[in-house]
């Protein structure tokens, strides 16, 4: 069935992790690392896309680590996502024209589609800020 990358659930929970601990605070990726229980080696390259995306912002120094780079209600569980993975999708043919032997006859590309469609709608809809909202209530 459908399923999201180790990645992508890093990158999730790290960007949100970030959220709690307030827009301006440095956190080391030991410490989230250690915090949310995940390999320090595989968060830290999840966090290296999610700088390149402007998600978070690194500090240099003894006191350095991340810190978000844009609001909570600036980031999207989409923006994660294609920071992480890219541009999402459930089927080949929605990604590389030619990729299915079947493009041209196939029944089931319009509700893939579709499908495709109300996820990213989800993920664009759905803010950090919601998402620590709901961890905090």
């Amino acid at each position: 069935m459908l399923q999201v990358s180790r990645k992508f659930e890093y990158g999730l929970h790290a960007v949100t992790y970030l959220a709690t601990k307030g827009q301006n605070r440095v956190v080391t990726v030991k410490e989230m690392a250690d915090d949310i229980g995940f390999s320090q080696e595989f968060l830290s390259k999840a966090m290296q896309s999610l700088k390149r995306a402007g998600l978070a912002t690194s500090v240099q120094g003894v006191k350095g680590g991340y810190m978000l780079g844009r609001t909570t209600a600036e980031i999207t569980v989409a923006d994660i996502a294609i920071a992480i993975e890219g541009k999402p999708h459930i089927v080949h043919c929605g990604v590389e024209a030619g990729s299915c032997e079947i493009f041209s006859s196939c029944t089931h590309r319009g509700y893939m589609n579709k499908l495709q469609e109300k996820i990213q709608d989800l993920l664009a809809q759905t803010t950090i800020h919601s998402l620590v909202q709901q961890i905090t209530q």
